[in-house]
């Protein structure tokens, strides 16, 4: 049997470099993909949820050229496709509110552990507004069957105490009707660190939000315009480990990818290290 050991070690120093965020890497690829003009993404995520979803962007009519793509200037294309979406949620719910501006049949599934993952809150919130949506199996988990609708954007609700991934999906996917949009949230927003990095990698591709507090956001109408390069910051979640080793293991440990501009919540962590007697500097990067 294979094992790994990890002898005690007195000292953590030296410089690592994060890979890139998943949550922004998807974002990034969405909206690069639904925009005019080309877009070269540095620092993106190799990982599955980015994989599959580079996979359906091409199987829905976006062409890559390593990291860079050729966004299609609005709706998806191709008007009828079989996605297969894995474990990645964050494809699998944002693509199914584009796909609904798309004016098409799609049918979007993933892995077992996929179905058991729920995403009636969305549906119901699309619905809301008019989409054509059915479940394929269980009702209030995928798979789902996406027909051709004209849903009305005027006032979208949606409950924000679940899951943040659902008002990110309509968040990204209003811009598609062309017209201006409000989404009311339902209850306490959760998350609301991932909320802001969706506003912001929306405002790189020139759609502002406005919200109200944490309640109303409106969404002007306009499309998303590439901004030429976008250059993904790397996983602060995976940067807080490397940060508390060079707290505990007496330092300097360097984390490359992400720095005081940074888009992420989690890099708050370096506050709570310095409270705790760690000696933190930032640079850009």
């Amino acid at each position: 049997m294979d094992s790994l050991e990890l002898k005690p070690a007195r000292r953590a120093a030296g410089t690592v470099r994060l890979p890139g965020s998943k949550s922004i890497s998807n974002r990034v690829l969405l909206l690069a993909a639904l925009a005019k003009g080309e877009t070269e993404i540095g620092g993106l995520l190799d990982a599955d949820d980015t994989r599959v979803m580079r996979e359906a962007l091409g199987r829905l009519g976006v062409s890559f050229n390593g990291n860079s793509l050729k966004g299609v200037g609005g709706p998806f294309p191709v008007k009828e496709a079989d996605l297969f979406l894995g474990n990645a949620g964050t494809a699998f719910r944002p693509l199914t509110a584009a796909l609904v501006f798309s004016g098409g049949e799609y049918r979007l599934s993933g892995v077992a552990r996929m179905h058991e993952r729920p995403i009636g809150d969305l549906v119901d919130a699309l619905r809301g507004i008019g989409a054509r949506i059915d479940y394929s199996g269980k009702e209030g988990y995928p798979p789902l069957a996406v027909h051709p609708s004209r849903p009305k954007t005027d006032h979208v609700k949606v409950r924000g105490d679940v899951s943040s991934q659902y008002l990110t999906a309509l968040l990204m996917a209003l811009p598609l009707s062309g017209k201006p949009a409000r989404i009311e949230v339902q209850g306490e927003l959760i998350s609301k660190p991932y909320v802001e990095i969706t506003l912001n990698v929306m405002q790189r591709f020139g759609v502002e939000v406005k919200r109200t507090g944490w309640r109303y956001f409106d969404i002007p109408a306009g499309s998303y315009v590439s901004p030429g390069k976008v250059l993904v910051e790397g996983d602060a979640s995976s940067a807080s480990y490397f940060l508390a080793a060079g707290a505990l293991g007496g330092g300097p440990v360097r984390v490359e990818g992400v720095g005081r501009d940074s888009i992420q919540g989690d890099i708050r962590f370096t506050e709570v290290l310095e409270r705790m007697g760690a000696r933190v500097s930032f640079g850009p990067n």
